[in-house]
């Protein structure tokens, strides 16, 4: 298996206030017809909001309704105060800040919200990565 990482799909209670989060909060622009999921480009990865109950059948899982499952989406900002920036607006569009930007114990800064599903984002000016021109994010 090659190492990389193509598609991250998030269930969702409610896929219009999913995307009214996304897409009307955050400013994501989804690159699909199909009104069933949406799909968004990033740099180097797709983005999907699908029903969470469809998701969950089509793995073969059971729903439980657990609403930490160890796991967290991270956008990495080119300044601290772009994160709190960042922070401030999904927080403005219907988030829930877990925790406000702070310095961190590795020489950055960040802070993580809840979207309204309660998948966690966290949001984080790391000055020892490269944020290309196109959005891309390496860490050497």
């Amino acid at each position: 298996m090659d190492q990389r990482l193509s598609l991250i799909t998030l269930g969702v209670a409610d896929l219009a206030r999913a995307r009214a989060f996304y897409e009307n909060g955050l400013g994501f622009v989804k690159a699909n017809d199909e009104p069933e999921v949406a799909f968004y480009q990033l740099p180097g990865i797709v983005l999907a909001l699908w029903s969470r109950a469809e998701l969950a059948a089509d793995a073969g899982v059971t729903d439980t309704g657990a609403r930490f499952c160890g796991i967290a989406l991270a956008h990495n900002a080119r300044t601290r105060e772009e994160v709190d920036a960042i922070l401030a607006r999904a927080v403005g569009a219907g988030a829930v800040l877990t925790r406000a930007g702070e310095s961190t114990p590795w020489g950055g800064y960040s802070g993580y919200f809840a979207d309204p599903d309660g998948h966690l984002w966290e949001v984080a000016h790391n000055p020892f990565w490269t944020i290309h021109a196109d959005g891309r994010t390496s860490i050497r």
